[in-house]
C-alpha cells in the first residue's frame, strides 16, 4: 500500500531498548540468588563459544546505576529487562529470596524516577536448576505451579509500579532449541518430549496471565513472540500451500494458543498422526481458553521462505537448499535424513531477494510490514515490538568510538516500515530495540554485539567494563527527540 504521507507515531509511544537478565546481571550466585539452567550449561565444558558465561557478564546488576543513566541521556522511554527466577526463587518454589526481589524493585525504582517505562519479562531462558532437576523442567507439571508463584511474588511486590509485563519470551525459540536441537539446556533430541513441554509453557504462560489479572487488575500483560512472515517461494500453487503449512507449523502453533485458548487444528491432527501430540486434559482445555493477552509482544529479525515438500516434489535434495551448519531459531525446517513432521508440509530456501546479515540472517525490513499487519489482521491486539536489531561485528577505533552506521541503516529501514505499518493501521505502542548495551550471546559469548552502548569486554577478558555510547546510540537519541520524524534521513 502507498501512501502520500505518513501518520505521524504517537505521541505516548514508547521507544525502548531490551535485554535479558542472564545476558548482562552477572553476580551468578550472589545475594542468594540460585543457580539456573543456563549457569550450568554454560559452565559445562564444550557447550558454548571459547566457554563464555554469564557469571560476570556485562555486569549489569552491580552497575544498574550507571545503566540507567546512559537510558535516561539517550532519552529512552521504555526499558524491557527480564526478572531471574533464581534470584527470586533460588530453589525454583521454595521460599522467596528479599535480595533478589530488592534488587528489581530498586531498579524499576530507579527508572521510574528517570521517567524510563519499565516492561518486565517474567521468563526469558534461565530456569532455575533445581526445577530442571526436580521435575525434569518442563517436562513436569510441577513447574507450572513453581511459575505462578515465582509470578505471583513479582506482582505482589512490583504490581503498583510497573505497568507492563512479558510472559514468556519467544516459547517458539527456546523449546526447539532446548528439545529438539539439542542447541540450548536441557540439551534433547525428542520431539515428543519437546510438545509436552510446550504444553506445560502454554499452561504456565495462561496461569501467569489468569493471577495476573487478579493482581494487578489495572496492569497490561502478554506473551513475546519470535515472528517472521512466510513467503512462497514462487506462485506455484504447491509453494503457496507450503507456506501455508509453514505458517502453521512455525506461528499459528503458538499464537492461536496464546490469543485464541486453543491449538490450530490442522497442526494438532498432524501431531496426532504422527504420535507426537502432547497431552491434553480437559481441565487445561478450560484453562488456556479462559484467558487471553492484552497486548502481543513481538520479536521481529526475518522470516522465512518455502517451497513445495519434498515427497510430493520428488525432490529430496533440500538439505542444498539450506544451510544446516547453524541452527536458524525462528524457522524450524526439517535436516536432510531427519524424521520430522514439517518435512511432508514443506521444505525451507532462501529467498534469492534479500541480503544476508553476517551471522546468516535474512535481511527484510519489508518483512517487518508484513508480519505487523498479519499479526493485527489475525489477532486484533495491540503490539509491542519486544525485540529488533542487528548483530555485527563492532570495533572500537583508537579514539575510542565505534562507527556503526551498519546498524543505523538497519534499524532505519525497519523503523520506516514500522510507521508504515502503524499509517496502515497497526496498534503498536511501543518499539524495543535489541539491545541497548552490548551483552552475552547465549552460545557466541560477547564478539556478537548488538548494543547502542559498546562494552569494553571481550570472551577471555573483563577488561574495564566501560560504556562506550557508539554512532547508533546518538542516531536513536535523535529519533526519540523527534518522535520518529528525523527518519527519512540518517
Amino acid at each position: 500500500m502507498f501512501h502520500t504521507k505518513l501518520d505521524d507515531f504517537p505521541e505516548d509511544f514508547m521507544w525502548g531498548a531490551a535485554s535479558a537478565a542472564y545476558q548482562i546481571e552477572g553476580a551468578f550466585a550472589e545475594d542468594g540468588k540460585g543457580l539456573t539452567i543456563w549457569d550450568e550449561y554454560a559452565m559445562t565444558p564444550g557447550n558454548t563459544f571459547e566457554e563464555t558465561d554469564g557469571k560476570v557478564a556485562v555486569d549489569h546488576y552491580h552497575r544498574y546505576q550507571e545503566d540507567v543513566q546512559w537510558m535516561k541521556k539517550m532519552g529512552l522511554k521504555a526499558y524491557r529487562f527480564s526478572v531471574s527466577w533464581g534470584r527470586i526463587l533460588p530453589d525454583g518454589e521454595g521460599e522467596v529470596n528479599e535480595a533478589g526481589l530488592a534488587f528489581y524493585e530498586n531498579l524499576v525504582d530507579e527508572l521510574l524516577a528517570n521517567g524510563i517505562e519499565p516492561l518486565v519479562t517474567l521468563y526469558h531462558w534461565d530456569l532455575p536448576l533445581a526445577l530442571q532437576q526436580k521435575y525434569q523442567g518442563w517436562e513436569g507439571r510441577e513447574t507450572i505451579a513453581a511459575f505462578k508463584k515465582y509470578c505471583e511474588a513479582l506482582f505482589t511486590r512490583l504490581g503498583s509500579k510497573v505497568k507492563y509485563w512479558i510472559t514468556m519470551n519467544e516459547q517458539n525459540v527456546f523449546i526447539p532449541l532446548g528439545y529438539r536441537w539439542a542447541a540450548h539446556p536441557p540439551k534433547v533430541t525428542d520431539l515428543k518430549r519437546m510438545y509436552q513441554a510446550n504444553h506445560h509453557v502454554n499452561l504456565a504462560n495462561a496461569e501467569a496471565i489468569k493471577s495476573f489479572r487478579e493482581l494487578v487488575p489495572t496492569g497490561k500483560i502478554g506473551p513475546s513472540f519470535g515472528y517472521g512472515p512466510t513467503y512462497p517461494l514462487s506462485a506455484k500453487p504447491q509453494d503457496v500451500l507450503a507456506a501455508e503449512n509453514a505458517d502453521d507449523f512455525n506461528n499459528r502453533f503458538w499464537l492461536d494458543v496464546y490469543c485464541k485458548g486453543k491449538y490450530p487444528k490442522f497442526m494438532l491432527k498432524q501431531l496426532k498422526n504422527l504420535g507426537l501430540a502432547p497431552e491434553i486434559l480437559p481441565e487445561d482445555d478450560k484453562l488456556l481458553a479462559s484467558v487471553t493477552p492484552d497486548f502481543l509482544g513481538v520479536n521481529y529479525y526475518h522470516g522465512g521462505t518455502v517451497k513445495e515438500n519434498s515427497y510430493e516434489a520428488g525432490d529430496f535434495a533440500d538439505a542444498s537448499e539450506k544451510d544446516f551448519s547453524k541452527v536458524d531459531p525462528y524457522q524450524m525446517a526439517a535436516k536432510e535424513g531427519e524424521h520430522a513432521p514439517e518435512k511432508a508440509m514443506f521444505q525451507a530456501v532462501d529467498n534469492p531477494y534479500l541480503e544476508k546479515t553476517d551471522w546468516g540472517w535474512e535481511i527484510d525490513p519489508v518483512g517487518f510490514r508484513v508480519a505487523l499487519r498479519k499479526l493485527a489482521s489475525d489477532y486484533d491486539l495491540p503490539i509491542i515490538v519486544t525485540e529488533n536489531g542487528l548483530v555485527a561485528f563492532d570495533e572500537l577505533t583508537a579514539e575510542g568510538a565505534i562507527h556503526d552506521d551498519y546498524r543505523i541503516d538497519y534499524l532505519q529501514s525497519h523503523l520506516q516500515e514500522l510507521q508504515k505499518a502503524i499509517t496502515d493501521g497497526v496498534e503498536v505502542l511501543g518499539y524495543c530495540a535489541w539491545s541497548f548495551t552490548d551483552l552475552l550471546s547465549w552460545l557466541n559469548g560477547y564478539k556478537k554485539r548488538y548494543g547502542f552502548v559498546y562494552i569494553d569486554r571481550d570472551n577471555q577478558d573483563e577488561k574495564s567494563l566501560a560504556r562506550i555510547p557508539k554512532d547508533s546510540y546518538f542516531w536513536y537519541q535523535e529519533v526519540i527527540a523527534t518522535n520518529g520524524q528525523n527518519l527519512t534521513s540518517k
